[in-house]
This record gives structure tokens, sequence and C-alpha cells, in this order.
């Protein structure tokens, strides 16, 4: 049941009213996966999820009862790492794998008349089917079909599996599938051969699924079909696991090793399929480089063989199951390495490799060992714990940057438990612990269950390592330093004047490129600072000719996976890798797979590409073959696409040729011949080889005249190229020699290869990703206004949501930049001959880009805020908004007359005034720091007086502005940003907020953190910050302790605790599938969620994060509201857009695209007197906003009355826009798209903006899940605060402190890894009451057990927490004064436990931790006192990054460090 066409026309929804489909409707087909085909902006491709893991085995492979239900209640009490979905009682998944139970088998399928042959004689697997009878019974007729087909097998029997389908929540029963266990007997030479016969159950499972796949309608999944592991999941809360499956509950069900797996996913859909564990591994992480992975194993399978599976293996083809989840594909990939001969560990390695390239501590034998795994195959880059087994041993492994945590305990009863937490089963006597672990950062364990006992990372890696020569098979290989020492030597030739700088204007240099972006990375070898954002138009929109690299976004991580830190953790970055033919993956290794050639930079110096065009001559056996990539000018347009495939089969054709080395090469360019844009040359050829999976089998090398900036490299790079030569980039920095310009011109291609790298490295950190090897062909970038053609042939597998320009668009904007190279007569001086287009700074002149901070509109907004004139705003208004109409996609929207969606305009008078429109209203999160006291106070004091929210940024607040002024105005901020950097994030900040934000990602810089240069760092920031005075602070990415959806969940919760009374936002920035994150966020029970545009202004960052990162805030916004909406969850959630929101005219667009709040930054600051000098990096603003500088802190002229009249002056434009529609209340109009049109008198530009302007309500699959809800509703259910949480009875044990302030003592507790954040409640109450006046320790609990994680999380002074036990990960996070000391118990210590030698607490304790003191008796995991500002602490170990980023406090580490040791320390 739909809501009718237009909600338009009826009153606002509500809760009672909105409808969902009826159950009948929803499933008909009796399939066991839902997920909506795409529709508006959603995708469900974009999907993606989270979780937590558990283990538990007997190390001599001891079956028994005892490791099931062991298993089972591991599983329930890592539920809060799971999810619900918009029912509480819908889990989003949750399974065990584990070893098949051979005697409970035996005796069910006698019940059966049928006597099961002798173990690993058979396997038994769990298949899903449909519940519809015909279609259930045509399924298992397929898959028998199959089985007669596969040789020595023999399906025995289906057995009905019993399950309780009364537990499951209304959706996961819509969806539930029917299922089925069946037997396969191996018969023949497979009775005796187990590989063998788990190589035919694969080959079987495999052709079954393709052959059910051209069935419509027939749906199957085998869970896993084994000879010694089985699988059963679903759609379950962990509760639900044994409940829904009886067989988990016979006593007879017995194993000696167990996986058990928590899901949370970025949606409600039902997916029974996509819930873990697989058939070899549960998974907690996100596969960063999936789409490289995926092209990189499609293209290998044309070089693929195995002996083991033989012919059968091109049968199995594709091996990846595309509908699968990353973690799926992982497993499908894991299984086949397997399969084919190596070992679990062996796979496992080869897959997610250590960081090994810059270790300084590996043995030469293991690095000698990785070096040559990298030349078979790319890392799976991203945060990972993997749990993995295939019944004959059991494993876990930690990404290279430990961005999962693993615990581990070992018992003296021969058990090992590991999971994502410690302490899962709460009832192991302390006396019977031998040893707490955890896993480090690229580490692994393993256990061969034959031999008993624990297998270490350095065995294991030692072992491989040296069963082969690896050392003496890499010098199979060469590397570019040794091509350039035994080349010619005279590098590439340069060009004569003339011609150079007709090429330069052809290939779209200009004197912007040269001057602000090239001379600084020739001088200083860095990108230059930018500020402000980008408020130039979209490529596409623009009529200047944009250069193809300039329709692309590069991609970024927030939420589901966390950036990484370039700066401080370059250490597990790397640029180096093989490039050249691969060999057959599944192979034995020899030295064959290293007859490749190793580069250290993809960024190629003329010497380099010298020697590697004399390749032949140099490497024995090598060929280079050089394709033309030009096309006649005199062919027109049209000719771009026909040389493009010209060039595209040139290709092939080279490599069937056996050429090792392509380069493709627009050298040619002259006046008659004009180049293909290279970024489509690299996609196309890319793209082509993978399809004919050739790819692997050659190199491409971009010899390219346009690429020049940092974005143009990693764009290569990731849509294909294995190197870039700029040829151009070198002939421009030449040019900057003759003109002086260059500091030292002998070093100049050396520090431009170098900014390049650097630049190189941060764009990948921004997705999570480490190494270039992982990067390329990954595909880490979308598109905004290209065609579907252009994306298909080029780019196939991004998105380009709104479609746009064509092939022969593009070819017409490449035709006017070649004719700007060769009409002009030639002139030597750069200066007076390349053109200078403003498209960073505002330029004047008709041949220029726009901006829409254009001085006048500057001019006309000051105007207005300072004489509160109707007139003046009107006039701004128009300007502004008609430079919008050629910049942003909200410029080519407009709004239908009235009656064509059932309404009438309306008086004046009848809509809801102006002051209380103002309230939706609040101002960006610019930081105390980035902007004056002065700014940033009157910025406050004018929001505060409209009911508004400002915003603290992330530089903290200065605590003298939180009480009340004399004439009753406040210089408080209501929303306080709880940013990466933690600056002045104390108990008393979080206290003193109405709402409490989430810093993500910010829209001009997403996946970085903040950055402030050190002339900025001066007396009270540095104060409010705790940092040193004059040191830069550049934050880490928001990976500390959001480095994934469950610790989101988690630092949502503390923030709750911390102030129960203020709501939690996050804020993201807007990107292709951000809707799936926010629908994420939603699940995390945030109360508000920030969809930024990524053309915000910024105080600091590199021009790269300004231009080339983030999509405009319309596709993120209306994205965002589709997704929540198709998943029943819009109605938890207020939505917030921002991004140069100038008038009431974009106010309403931003409504009517699902916004219910509405942030502006840029443009109050221009009220207060900003005249966007562009100069906030340099700290010398002119009029005292973005400078710290006292004297030009004096020209401040700005007041709260210019900001108060400036916002008013929008809400009247508002109501004068809501009463020509026809709207009352501004809560009627939201989400309603389908008042908006495109603006009949726009210039056509290829977009097909329908997607954006699809009402959410009125989406095929709106209702199917949930409630169709337009705004927010009802509240989050935050119920765990209400609940008696162990603070609710501390604050019963501390009642004559709240009293009289006395100190009082509570024993006796005991905590389990379910009690989370435990302190922070009590410390807010005590904050509430007594301030920050109480005395050291006057609240004293002795707690013992396990705690949850957030164990003191803000704890303030007078708390005093003594643990008698063991804690998580974020103990002592943001301690604010209290004091923490944790110990083993004492029954531990007398039994022998060594405390110094084993792991008491998890990652990134004390982080942001601004004051107190801590004591830990044992072993910290990674990332101990990260971005400690005050706390002092001692502890006896750490792992890796310990005091990364600390600028205050003090720590003693009595014992061993990991690397990395206080990188970018700065105090303390």
């Amino acid at each position: 049941k739909f809501l009718p066409n237009s909600s338009l026309a009826v009153a606002p929804m509500s809760s009672a009213g909105a409808d969902t489909m009826a159950d009948a409707d929803i499933n008909p087909t009796g399939n066991f996966d839902y997920f909506p085909e795409a529709q508006g902006l959603y995708d469900p491709k974009h999907e993606k999820d989270s979780c937590g893991v558990g283990m538990i085995a007997d190390l001599g492979g001891q079956a028994s009862r005892s490791i099931v239900e062991s298993a089972l209640l591991i599983l329930e009490n890592l539920d809060h790492r799971g999810a619900r979905g918009c029912e509480v009682d819908t889990g989003d998944g949750a399974g065990m794998l584990c070893a098949i139970p051979d005697a409970f088998l035996r005796r069910e399928f006698k019940l059966l008349g049928v006597e099961l042959p002798a173990p690993l004689q058979y396997a038994a697997g769990n298949v899903f089917l449909s519940r519809d009878p015909a279609r259930r019974d045509q399924g298992k007729q397929l898959f028998e079909a199959t089985c007669a087909s596969v040789p020595g097998l023999k399906l025995v029997k289906w057995r009905e599996v019993p399950v309780c389908s009364d537990c499951l929540g209304k959706t996961a029963r819509n969806f539930e599938p029917s299922i089925e266990q069946c037997v396969i007997q191996a018969t023949g030479p497979l009775a005796s051969d187990v590989r063998r016969f788990e190589a035919a159950l694969f080959v079987l499972r495999k052709k079954a699924v393709k052959a059910v796949d051209e069935v419509p309608d027939t749906p199957l999944y085998v869970c896993s079909l084994s000879c010694r592991v089985i699988n059963y999941k679903g759609m379950l809360t962990c509760p639900g696991l044994a409940r829904y499956y009886p067989d988990l509950l016979e006593e007879d069900f017995q194993s000696h090793v167990a996986l058990v797996h928590s899901r949370f996913s970025t949606n409600t859909f039902p997916s029974w399929r996509r819930a873990h564990p697989f058939r070899y591994l549960c998974h907690n992480g996100e596969i960063n480089t999936l789409r490289g992975n995926i092209n990189a194993m499609r293209s290998r399978e044309g070089i693929m063989q195995s002996t083991v599976l033989g012919p059968a293996l091109a049968e199995c083809f594709p091996l990846i199951e595309l509908d699968q989840t990353d973690s799926g594909i992982f497993d499908n990939v894991l299984e086949v390495l397997t399969l084919a001969g190596r070992s679990l560990p062996e796979a496992m390695i080869m897959m997610m490799p250590q960081a090994w390239q810059n270790s300084t501590s590996l043995p030469a034998e293991q690095k000698d060992y990785f070096k040559f795994n990298s030349a078979m195959m790319e890392p799976w880059d991203g945060p990972a714990l993997v749990c993995f087994t295939d019944g004959t041993g059991v494993g876990a492994s930690l990404d290279r940057n430990g961005l999962r945590p693993c615990r581990y305990y070992v018992t003296k009863d021969n058990k090992i438990i590991l999971a994502s937490e410690c302490g899962v089963l709460p009832d192991i006597a302390p006396e019977n612990i031998i040893e707490k672990g955890r896993l480090s950062p690229g580490k692994m364990l393993w256990i061969d269950f034959a031999v008993g006992q624990i297998t270490r990372d350095h065995e294991i890696k030692d072992k491989l390592a040296k069963s082969l020569p690896y050392g003496q098979w890499i010098k199979e290989g060469s590397s570019m330093d040794a091509l350039v020492k035994a080349g010619p030597g005279n590098g590439m030739p340069s060009l004569e004047p003339p011609l150079r700088m007709s090429k330069l204007r052809a290939f779209g240099y200009t004197l912007e490129a040269l001057e602000l972006l090239m001379m600084p990375m020739a001088n200083d070898g860095e990108e230059a600072l930018g500020s402000m954002g980008n408020d130039a138009p979209l490529a596409v929109l623009s009529r200047q000719p944009r250069s193809c690299y300039e329709y692309f976004y590069q991609l970024f991580a927030q939420v589901t996976n966390p950036p990484i830190d370039p700066i401080r953790e370059s250490i597990v970055m790397s640029l180096a890798c093989w490039i050249g033919p691969e060999q057959n993956v599944l192979a034995k290794p020899d030295a064959s797979h290293c007859r490749r050639l190793w580069l250290e930079q993809p960024c190629l110096l003329p010497s380099e590409m010298a020697a590697l065009l004399d390749i032949s001559q140099l490497l024995k056996g090598w060929r280079v073959k050089t394709l033309d990539t030009t096309f006649p000018k005199s062919e027109g347009p049209s000719a771009l696409q026909r040389h493009l495939r010209r060039v595209c089969d040139e290709a092939v054709d080279a490599v069937a040729n056996g050429c090792e080395i392509i380069v493709l090469s627009d050298q040619s360019v002259c006046a008659d011949w004009v180049q293909l844009p290279s970024l489509l040359v690299a996609g196309a050829v890319h793209q082509t080889l993978v399809t004919e999976k050739l790819r692997t089998k050659t190199a491409l090398v971009i010899q390219s005249g346009d690429a020049h900036e940092v974005a143009h490299f990693g764009l290569l790079l990731t849509f294909g190229a294995d190197a870039v030569y700029p040829y151009m980039a070198y002939e421009a920095l030449s040019q900057l020699v003759d003109d002086g310009k260059i500091a030292d011109p002998t070093k100049m291609h050396y520090a431009y290869q170098k900014a390049v790298g650097k630049g190189l490295l941060k764009i990948m950190a921004k997705m999570g990703i480490s190494t270039l090897h992982s990067y390329k062909g990954a595909q880490i970038a979308d598109a905004i206004g290209l065609g579907k053609e252009v994306v298909a042939v080029c780019f196939n597998g991004i998105a380009s949501q709104l479609g746009g320009h064509s092939f022969e668009q593009i070819a017409q904007r490449v035709l006017s930049l070649h004719d700007r190279g060769f009409s002009l007569e030639a002139d030597t001086s750069i200066f007076t001959t390349l053109p200078n287009l403003g498209l960073y700074h505002w330029r004047e002149g008709p041949e220029v880009e726009k901006h829409i901070n254009d001085p006048m509109v500057i001019a006309k907004l000051q105007e207005a805020a300072r004489t509160n004139s109707r007139a003046a705003y009107a006039s701004f208004a128009a300007l502004h908004n008609s430079l919008v109409k050629g910049s942003s996609l909200r410029g080519q929207l407009d709004f239908k007359p009235p009656r064509q969606y059932g309404r009438a305009p309306i008086p004046l008078e009848a809509v809801e005034p102006a002051s209380e429109i103002v309230k939706r209203f609040r101002t960006g999160a610019m930081s105390y720091g980035s902007i004056s006291m002065e700014a940033h106070a009157t910025l406050a004091v004018a929001l505060n007086r409209i009911g508004g929210f400002s915003n603290t940024g992330e530089g903290g607040e200065d605590p003298i502005r939180y009480p009340p002024m004399e004439n009753g105005d406040s210089m408080k901020s209501a929303i306080k940003q709880v940013a990466s950097g933690r600056f002045g994030v104390t108990m008393e900040y979080l206290s003193n907020a109405k709402e409490l934000q989430i810093k993500m990602a910010q829209g001009a810089k997403p996946g970085e953190g903040g950055e402030l240069p050190g002339k900025k760092v001066q007396g009270g920031i540095a104060k409010t910050r705790k940092a040193t005075a004059g040191v830069g602070l550049i934050s880490p990415p928001p990976h500390h302790d959001i480095y994934s959806i469950e610790d989101l969940a988690q630092l949502i919760f503390d923030l709750k605790n911390s102030n129960p009374g203020a709501d939690v936002s996050v804020k993201l920035v807007s990107e292709v599938g951000v809707g799936v994150v926010a629908t994420g966020v939603a699940k995390c029970k945030a109360d508000h969620i920030l969809i930024g545009g990524a053309d915000g202004g910024t105080g600091a960052s590199k021009w790269t994060g300004i231009k080339y990162a983030g999509a405009p805030w319309e596709l993120g916004l209306a994205e965002t509201h589709q997704t929540l909406v198709l998943n029943g969850l819009r109605g938890r959630v207020t939505l917030e857009t921002d991004g140069q929101l100038r008038t009431g005219r974009d106010v309403m667009i931003a409504a009517l695209l699902g916004a219910e709040r509405f942030g502006f930054a840029t443009a109050p600051l221009i009220a207060m007197g900003c005249i966007m000098m562009r100069k906030c990096h340099l700290n010398t603003c002119p009029v005292g906003i973005a400078t710290q500088d006292p004297v030009l802190r004096a020209k401040f002229e700005g007041m709260p009355e210019h900001v108060v009249n400036y916002l008013m002056l929008i809400a009247e434009e508002v109501r004068v826009l809501m009463a020509k529609l026809g709207f009352r209340t501004m809560d009627d109009l939201i989400g309603c798209a389908d008042v908006l049109r495109v603006d009949p008198s726009v210039r056509d530009s290829g977009l097909n903006l329908a997607p954006i302007l699809t009402p959410a309500h009125m989406l095929p699959d709106a209702g199917k899940i949930g409630q169709v809800e337009r705004r927010k509703l009802n509240g989050q259910e935050h119920f765990m605060i209400l609940q008696p949480l162990t603070d609710s009875m501390l604050l019963q044990d501390f009642k004559m402190t709240f009293r009289y302030g006395e100190a009082s003592v509570s024993e006796g507790r005991k905590l389990t890894n379910i009690d989370r954040t435990v302190g922070t409640l009590l410390s807010h109450e005590l904050y509430k009451r007594w301030g920050n006046s109480l005395q050291a320790g006057t609240c004293h609990a002795k707690l013992t057990g396990t705690s949850g994680q957030s164990f003191g999380a803000f704890a303030l002074k007078g708390v005093f927490l003594e643990l008698e036990g063991d804690s998580q990960d974020y103990f002592g996070k943001g301690l604010s004064g209290g004091a923490l000391a944790v110990y083993p118990p004492a029954q531990s210590l007398k039994a022998g436990f060594v405390a110094e030698d084993n792991v008491i607490i998890g990652n990134t304790a004390l982080y942001g931790a601004t004051a107190g003191v801590c004591f830990v008796r044992g072993i910290a995991a990674e990332r101990f006192a990260v971005r400690n500002s005050g706390a002092w602490a001692v502890v006896e170990g750490t792992g890796d990054h310990c005091c990364e980023y600390m600028t205050g406090g003090r720590v003693v580490v009595l014992g061993p460090v990991g690397m990395n040791l206080a990188a970018g320390m700065s105090g303390g």
C-alpha cells in the first residue's frame, strides 16, 4: 500500500498515518534476500556492513558440547556490536560456523532411513530455498542435476532443518527461506582424497548457482558445503540464533571449533545470505579496494589454471559472487586459493599482508617473501579482523593498520577464546586463564588441531619465508633504479619554447596552475594550502572548457571504515609496487612470478621514462609498444570516440602479441592533431583489457600532456594506469626556470615527484587505503556530469548519478582548448600568454570562471546585513541566484506552480513566522582558532538571540563563555563538536551542550582532519586546545575511536551518557552512497544527521581536498532522505545540510529535498565583514575574522545584529516563497520534492535531474520496510541510558556525595563486557551538582570483572574507578580529571599470571584525555594515549602508535612499545 501520489495536498504525515505494504505483496516469489532495485538516488551496490566476531576452539581438536554452548554465549555477549533495523526483533544477521557434528547428523539422518558414510567421506550443508513449494522443488531439482554431473559426487538425502519462526521479527519472517540440509557422498577416488572431494563440492556449488541464475525467481543459496565444516546463519538477532535453529541446542551437536558473528549493516533490508559466517571465515571490517580487487580477479581468470580443479575451473568462472558483500567476495577468493593448494594461513597472508615495505625490524627473508607475494596479488586493503577455519585448524588475522580490535584468552583446559572484545565468556575462572593477548596490526595466529598448540605470527611467517628461495627469485625481476643506471642516461628531449607554449595552452595549463600549484611543488616538495572552499561551477555546468579530471571527485571513508593518517602513520603506507605481466595466481610459487618491474614511485622522471622506452635493450624478452592517443582535428568532435576505440583495439592487439608494457602517448599533439584526454584513454584501455581478461598481462604507462595536478595522477592511477610520465608538467617547470620562478632547477623534478607522491598518499589515506598497489584500478572516484555511455566505456562500475556530457560534448571542449593552444602567436613569456581563468580565485573579465562569492554579491549581502534593508537583500538574492543558476545543481531547479501539486497560494500572514523559521538555522563548525574569539563569540551571541544553534567547531570552547553576559546574551555555542583532534573535549564542555556533534567528515576536506597553521596557535587558542603555542595542528583523520560503524554507535552511546539531555549529531559529507552510510548512522541511534556539501569553506586545506573531494549537498541530501525512507528510518532522525547556502530560495530547495535544519558558515562571516581574500591559512585576514594577529583582530567590526538581520531576511524570503507555494509551516514542505522541476530557462547540460526530484515517499519500494515518513516524528530509543546501568546504581551508592560532597566508597559490583561507558553518566551528574570542585577520589568505586568499552570515559575530577579485572577499547577516553586503575584479579596472580606479559586493556585508551591519572598493571593494545593533552599515566607496555599526536600530560611505559612511538608528539 503506497501513499497517494502526492503527499502535498494532505495534512502533514504522522506516525499513525504512515503505512506499510501488505505482507502478501512484499515477497510473492518467496525470495530470502530483498534489496530494492536502484531507484531515485539509492543504489544497493553501496550497501556496507560491519560486525562483532567471536571464536572458541579446543587446541587439541577435541569436540564437545561446551564449545557450541560457549560459542552461543559469546554471540549473545556481542549483541551490542550488531544492530536492529526498524524492528527490535529483526536483527541484521547472526551465525555460527563449526565442525561437522557427526554424531548429531548420523542420528538425524538415521531417522530418515540413511546410514551416513564414514567422516570425511560425506559432506553436509544448509541450503536456503524459496518458501514457494514449486520454486523450492525446482531449485532442488537443479541442484540434484548439477550434482549428478560432477564426477565422484552422489546426493544422499535432503533433510528439512527444523526452525522456530516465531522468534523472527516481521521483516525477517516475510523473507524467511525454506532451509534444507543436504548430504553429499564422495565416491570413487574422491572417497580417499579429501582435498579433491572439497574441490568437487566447490565445483558443484558454483555450477548449481549458475544453473539457478538462469531460471528466474528460483532463489538458491548454499550456506556451506564441506566434509569438515557447516554453517548455521540467518537474518537473526544474536540471542535468536539458537532459538531459531533447535539443532544447535541438541546435546550431541558437538564441535571442536566454532566461529560466531554479529552483523551491523547499513540498511534494514532483509538479507539472509549476507549474514556471516561464510564458508571459511567471518569478517569484521571493510575492503576499501574492492572494485580493483574484483577487476584484477576477473582479469586473472584469463590465465588461471589449477591442477586440483582441472578443466572444471573454467566452468566455475566468474569465481566472485557479485551479489555478496565484500566479506563474501573475500571468502570466494580465499576459498579458491586454498583449494588450489595453499594453506589457509598462507592464502590469508597473500590477501592481507602486514605493512612490510617500511619496516626496519622485519627479517630480510620475510621482506623477500612479502615482496614475492605482491608480485602475484595486490592487498585486499581495509580495516579487517578475519577469523577463518577449514576444520583442520583455526586462525585469525588483523589488517596492517590494526583498525579492528582482537582480544583472546588461552586457558589451562586447552581452550582459546578470541573475539572483538575480551571477557565474552564471563564465567571463566581467573585462575584458569594462562594468557590474555591481542592481535597486533598485520599479525596472525593459527592453531593446527593435529599439533595442538598455537602457532604465533613470527613462527608462521618465518616458516613460510624460509620454505623457498624467494630472495633469489626476486632478483629475476628488475627495478626502475637498475634500469636507469643501465639506461641511456640522457633523459627525454625538451620542446622548443614556441611549441612548448602552444602545447601548454592546448593541454589546459593556466597561470593559476603554474603559480598556485606547480611552483610550490617544485620549490618545496609540497602541495599548496588553500582556504574558504570551492565556489566555482561544477565542470559540467561551466562555460569554460574544463578538463575531464574535473568531472570527478575522490571517494573518502566515513563511518563504515576509517581514513588513515598519511602524516603520523606513514610507516604503514607505500607507493612501491610491481608492474608488468603476472603469472597464474594458482600456480606453485617459482621465479617466473618475479619477472616484473619494481617501481618505487608512479610519477616517472624523464630519466626513468627514457629507460622504460629502452627496456627491450635492458631487459631480455621485454617489449614496449607506444600507442598514439591523438585524433585528427579535421575529423571533428565525432572522432574522439572512434579513435578511443581504435586505441583500445590496438592495446588488445599489443597484449595478444606479447607486449609487456604499453605506453599511451599524446606527444604528437600539434596544430592538426588533438589529444584524446589521458583519463578517458587510461580508463577505456584498462576496462577493455579487464573485459578481455588481458589486463594482468601488461603494464599501462600514460605519457600525458594534461596531467599536472596531484588529483590528476590519483585519477589516472585509480582508473587503471600503472605509471604516469607528465612530460608537459616538466615542460612547464622548465618554462618557470626560464622565467626565474624556480629556486633550484637541479632539484625541481625530484621535488615535484615528491609532492605528487605525498599527495597520492593523502588521497589514498582518505579512503583508508595504504598501498598504491591496491589503489591502482580500484576506481576510488565517482563522477558528476559524465554521460552513461562515457562511464560504461571508460569507467565501468563507478557512479555518475545524473548522467551528463557525451563523448561529443567532451570532444567539443577538448577542441576548444586545442584552439587556445594553436591559434595564438607564439610567445616565450609564460605570464603573458597562459590564460588566467580564475578557477581558484575570483578574477574579473569575460573569459574567466564565475564564482558564487562574487565581489558585488559580497557587497550587497553586507549592505543588507548592516542596514536590515529588504531592498538590498533582494538585490543580493537576485545576484546570488543568477550565479547559482550557472554553477550548482540547485540552480538548475525551479518551483512548480502550486496547482500542479494540488495546492494554491495562501496569504503571507497565514505562514509560520520568521521567528520560528530561524530556529532551524545553524552556523557552520568554524573553530575557535580558525577564526578569532571576536568573530566566534559574535556568531554565538547572534544565534542564541534568535533561538538558532551556533557551533564550536573542533577547537573547543573557552569556559569563560559559559556564564550569561550582563545584558542577557550568551556567548555559549549550543553545538559542541567532538572531532578527531578532541581539542578541549572535557566533561565540562560536553555538559554545556544542547547538541553534541561527531565530526566524521568536513566538506572542504573529507577524509582529512582539521588543519591550523602554527601562526594561529597562540594564547587562548593553545590554552583551550591544550596544545603547544606556535606549533601547527593537523588533526588525525577520524579513525581512532570511530573506525567502524559499531564504534560510532559506541561513541554515540558515550556522548549520550556524558549529557543525556543533548541530542547527538553526526556530520557526514555528500558522496555517492552517503544515504546508505546515514542509514547506518540512524541505526547507531544518532538523533541528527548533517549532510555537508563538498563546496563548504575551510580555514586551511590542500587544494586537492578543496577541489576534488566530495559531492554537492543536493545529491547527498536527496539520496539520504530517499534511503532513510526506503529503510523505514526517516522518522527517527533530523536532517540538516550546509554548503554555500545563502538565500531563502536555497533553504526552500534544501527543505523540499529533505532537510529540516540549515547550516550557514561563509555567509555569516561575510555579514560580519569577510571580503573573501582567501588568506585564512596565512593569518593575514584584513578584517580581523580569520586571524589571531592582535593588530588585525582590532579591525573586526562585525556585530551580532548584522548576523541576526541577515538570517531574519532569509527567513522572511522563505515565508514569501512558502505563501506562493501554498505551505503554512516548514514541517508541511519537508521532503516534498515533487514541488520542484527542472528550470526551463537553464542551458541544457545533459544532466538528468529526475533522480533528485523523485519524492522519496513515491519511490516504488517505499513502505516495504517500516513506515513511510518525511521528517523526524519519533525520538531515538536511547533506552540503554534509561535502564539500570552500572552508573545508575553508582548514583545510588554515592548519594551522600551528591547531597553533601562527602567522600563515598562503592564496593562489590561485578562488571561484564556489556557494561559499557562506566562512570560517564556518574561524572555528568556530579558536574551538574558540583562542577569541577570535588577533591580527587571523592567517589571511589571498587569494581571487578571485565568492563565494556569506554570504561571511565570523560571521568570527572573526584571520580576514582578501580577495576580488578580487564577492560576493552577506549579505556579512559577523554579522561577529564578522574582517576582510573586496572589490575589483574588476585586469583590470577596467585596462580602465576604475570601481569606485565599480558594485555589488560584494549585499543585507543586515554584518547583525547585532558586531565587525570591512570594506572594500568599490564599491557595496553594499540594507540595508547593518542591525543593526550593532560593526563598522567603509567602502563606496563603498549602496542603501536603510543602517544601519537600527544600535546600534554605524562606517560610512563614500564615495558616494551610497538612501532611509531610518539609520532607527531609536540608536548608532554
